[in-house]
Order: C-alpha cells, then sequence, then structure tokens
C-alpha cells in the first residue's frame, strides 16, 4: 500500500480482509454498515453491481447526479444535500466503472470530510486504481491534513484487473478492525475464504513489489490505446470521460436510444459497447441526455482493433440510416 499511497500510509495486516472478489467485499460491508430501509448514496451513473446489492438487501439507493459538462466528477455540494438520518454510506468508484472518471484527489478528500463530519462510512472502491499514471490516487491513508481514515474509510480493491487473475476472485478490505469484525461476521455466512491459489501466489516471495513495474508497463499501454481511441473517434462521436478501463461515449444519432445503438453496432459491425440505461434509472430523469450514452473499453484490445472499431463507427452512421444530432 505505501508504494501507491506514498510514504507515509499507516496500513497493518489487522486493517485488511480478504474477499472471494471485490463484488463480494461491497456485499459484506453493506451488509455490516446498513438495514433495510437504509440509504447509501451512489453518485449516477454507477456500477450496477453496486446497485443490485442495495436492491437484494433492500437498502435504498440515493442516486448522486453527474453529467459530462463536469466529466462525470460526482458533486460534494450536492451530495450533502442528499444526506437523511437514515444514510450510511456514500460509495465512490475511481476511476469509474462506466464512465472511467478519475476523481481528483482533492475532490475524495472533500468526500472523505463529509463523510466524516456526518459520521458516515466513505466507501472508495479502487479496482482501476493502478491504471492511474499520477504517483498518488489520493491522500486519505496518509496526508495529515485528513481525518483518521479508520473513523469513516472503507477501502476496496481488487486484485484481479491489475495483477491479471480475473478468475481467481480475489479482492480486499482496509478499515478499522472494529468494523471488519463485523465484515468477517458476514463473510463467514458467504464465502469464508477467498481461494488458496492466489493467496498464495501473490504472498510468494515478494512477488507483488515485484510485479509492480509491468503493471506500470500495462497501464502505459492502456493510456496510450485510450489515447488512440480519442484520436481515431469519428468527430460526431463525443468523449464524456475516459480513464481506467472505460470511455463513456455519446452517440450521434438523433432520437435514437443508446439500447439501439448498440444493439446494431453488435449484430451488424461487430462491435460490443453497453447503453447508459444499465448504469442508472434514466427513466427518472438521473442522467443528462438520457439514453444517448455507450460504455467502450479499451483495456483488451490492440491499435488495429482500436481503429477498426472507430472505422466501424464511422460507418453506422451511413449504414444504419438514422437521422444525426445536429
Amino acid at each position: 500500500m505505501e508504494i501507491v499511497y506514498g510514504e507515509g500510509t499507516e496500513i497493518v495486516a489487522g486493517d485488511i480482509a480478504l474477499t472471494a472478489g471485490c463484488n463480494l467485499a461491497f456485499v459484506a460491508v453493506v451488509m455490516s454498515l446498513a438495514d433495510a430501509g437504509d440509504e447509501v448514496i451512489l453518485p449516477t451513473l454507477w456500477y450496477f453491481n453496486h446497485q443490485m446489492t442495495l436492491d437484494l438487501l433492500g437498502v435504498q439507493t440515493v442516486s448522486l447526479p453527474t453529467n459530462a459538462a463536469e466529466g462525470f466528477l460526482p458533486s460534494v455540494e450536492e451530495c450533502a444535500k442528499l444526506i437523511t438520518p437514515k444514510t450510511k454510506a456514500i460509495a465512490l468508484v475511481s476511476p469509474n466503472n462506466p464512465t472511467g472518471a478519475i476523481y481528483p484527489p482533492a475532490l475524495l478528500a472533500s468526500f472523505a470530510k463529509l463523510a466524516h463530519s456526518h459520521n458516515l462510512a466513505l466507501i472508495l472502491d479502487e479496482t482501476y486504481r493502478d491504471f492511474i499514471l499520477d504517483s498518488s490516487p489520493h491522500g486519505l491513508f496518509a496526508a495529515p491534513s485528513m481525518p483518521p481514515w479508520r473513523d469513516y474509510l472503507v477501502h476496496l480493491f481488487s486484485f484481479s484487473k491489475s495483477y491479471a487473475i480475473p478468475g481467481f476472485r480475489l479482492g480486499s478490505i482496509a478499515a478499522s478492525p472494529a468494523f471488519l469484525k463485523h465484515v468477517e461476521t458476514a463473510l463467514d455466512c458467504l464465502q469464508i475464504c477467498p481461494p488458496r491459489v492466489p493467496q498464495i501466489a501473490l504472498a510468494t516471495n515478494d512477488l507483488l513489489p515485484a510485479l509492480r513495474p509491468s503493471i506500470r508497463t500495462n497501464s502505459l499501454a492502456i493510456a496510450a490505446r485510450h489515447d488512440l481511441f480519442r484520436r481515431s473517434l469519428p468527430s460526431t462521436w463525443f468523449i464524456g470521460s475516459q480513464g481506467g478501463y472505460y470511455a463513456f461515449i455519446r452517440h450521434p444519432f438523433d432520437g435514437v436510444k443508446s439500447d439501439a445503438v448498440c444493439q446494431r453496432l453488435a449484430e451488424e459491425i461487430g462491435v460490443v459497447s453497453l447503453p447508459d440505461r444499465f448504469f442508472s434509472n434514466s427513466e427518472v430523469g438521473e442522467v443528462v441526455d438520457a439514453g444517448k450514452w455507450m460504455r467502450f473499453s479499451v483495456a483488451n484490445v490492440d491499435d488495429e482493433q482500436i481503429t477498426r472499431v472507430c472505422e466501424r463507427l464511422k460507418e453506422s452512421e451511413t449504414r444504419f440510416l438514422w437521422p444525426m444530432r445536429p
């Protein structure tokens, strides 16, 4: 953790719980924080597994709208207006899934202070943190100006992306030992421990530090793909934000929902993307320009494929025979 978050980061073994993937980490954390009828604030657009977890547990999702004009970054001031006596946590994902937006350290610090001042948990999912090229994603663990992190922060991480072991399911929670006792009770009723193989492999002979150079190489490669995608995308397709694995794109077709665009792209020209409807309750007006946005991933494609995707997007403008947005 000190390699990522810098000198002065104070995290010991008792602050960490391992889980069978980061999704299970979120489930166990919410079970430990909230009862049915309580509230958790999620920025819209959200990672759909988080919202589905809240639904399954009977916890109310409170939407914090974001928009392209602000780079899909959530507003601390607007979040403060949503806090009620039933609010138990604010949950953030950075770099974001689906938008790719990278939350600046100052923004995360402001959310941390807001959560701490209201005695709320700040759940911070940093599954894609190693694909940020800056020196440190934030100073929540170490900055002397911040409240003690164990008082409010519940940090989630997935080894799947950074260390390329998605099938083995290994995630982690960093939080106060007192809170982790409740989390471990929940985990004991779900999946008692994560698979042993990745635990043993990653703990062997200082393997994690040894893999940091390759992670940096992968991060640079993904950044280059983002740049190529940005340069190759037809001018009629608009990038709202990008980072981590994802780019969030507004399609150019007038009066056409992104569901229909995604379906035809997949079926007719072999380009797979996801519509914004998957990441919000867009029918209640939580997203500006709802129905016009799509998530693309650049993580597992090469330069030739990125170029070909952009060529096919351009082709769709004439092939689909839909009116174009002015």
